[in-house]
């Protein structure tokens, strides 16, 4: 159980419009403890510098809100496995940009979908992406910052779908201890992964520990799913309203192994603009109860 004043580390996608700072604000009228935000425009590739003014009012308004930690998530266009070398390289190019504002930021974590091999082999896809993290890590050698590499439905040539496929992208970057990764619910379910249940979901995070590590773990994406189990299709749900059910997201409130680690929400927002609020509450409801996550299942 959290102790008095202790934050339960919950909070969600917040929009960065009119300014990076205003996220902060948005978020405390959310009740968020951490946020996720894009560092730029998420449909361009180009971006504008952070003015000394924008960096101050950023950290004015993180210190007044006390909304800790920020994690950051790159750009969609951005496809570090693509077989295509031009937009391999304009993607390069753009992560670079991202990690460095993210540095400026004292934001801990890029988080990133893999990418995707289209026409060619998947593996040559997973290579490319170790590779483009190699390049970024040379191009940024006293960053702090690292990269979450996120868990993916699969869906159509998309890489990060399996937890062996992202430690061997870690194993091959050139500097593992710079990568982590990000768990999302709605995709891990999506790509197969039967968290829905309690003896799923531990031999899931079994599964993690044994090939990736729980230290390793970043943040975790609070998201329903839409789809069924290995769909491999990638469509978030609200809280309890999709396939997986609130079970799985009681457990993760209540597992005490991941009470330190960012739990965010990117559900879809909806007309009202109420649904952030209303599936952080139920979060917060759901890891008061007297359930308890009891100790993990004994699975081989």
């Amino acid at each position: 159980m959290l102790t008095k004043g202790e934050k339960m580390l919950i909070g969600a996608h917040m929009s960065i419009a009119g300014g990076l700072y205003n996220a902060f604000a948005e978020g405390e009228r959310k009740g968020c403890d951490t946020i996720q935000i894009f560092v730029k425009s998420s449909n361009q590739w180009q971006a504008k510098p952070i003015t000394d003014e924008e960096l101050e009012k950023y950290h004015q308004e993180q210190k007044r809100t006390g909304i800790y930690p920020v994690v950051a998530h790159d750009s969609y266009l951005i496809n570090l496995g693509s077989p295509d070398s031009d937009l391999l390289e304009k993607s390069r190019q753009a992560f670079l940009v991202e990690l460095q504002r993210c540095e400026k930021l004292a934001i801990p974590y890029l988080v990133a979908h893999p990418g995707s091999y289209l026409d060619s082999p998947e593996q040559s896809g997973i290579d490319r992406v170790a590779q483009s993290l190699a390049w970024l890590f040379e191009k940024t050698t006293d960053f702090k910052v690292k990269v979450a590499l996120e868990t993916t439905a699969g869906q159509g040539t998309n890489l990060g779908y399996t937890f062996e496929q992202l430690a061997e992208m870690i194993e091959k970057s050139g500097a593992p201890e710079r990568c982590m990764v990000c768990f999302d619910t709605c995709h891990a379910y999506a790509a197969g992964y039967d968290i829905a249940n309690r003896e799923g979901y531990e031999q899931t995070w079994k599964a993690f520990e044994r090939i990736i590590g729980l230290d390793k773990l970043a943040a975790i994406h609070l998201n329903d799913s839409k789809k069924g189990l290995g769909s491999r299709v990638d469509r978030h749900e609200q809280i309890g309203l999709g396939t997986l059910g609130k079970d799985v997201f009681g457990f993760i409130m209540r597992d005490k192994r991941f009470k330190k680690i960012p739990k965010l929400l990117e559900t879809p927002k909806g007309d009202n603009d109420e649904m952030d609020e209303i599936n952080l509450k139920l979060l917060r409801r759901l890891a008061s109860e007297k359930k308890e996550y009891n100790k993990p299942l004994n699975i081989g």
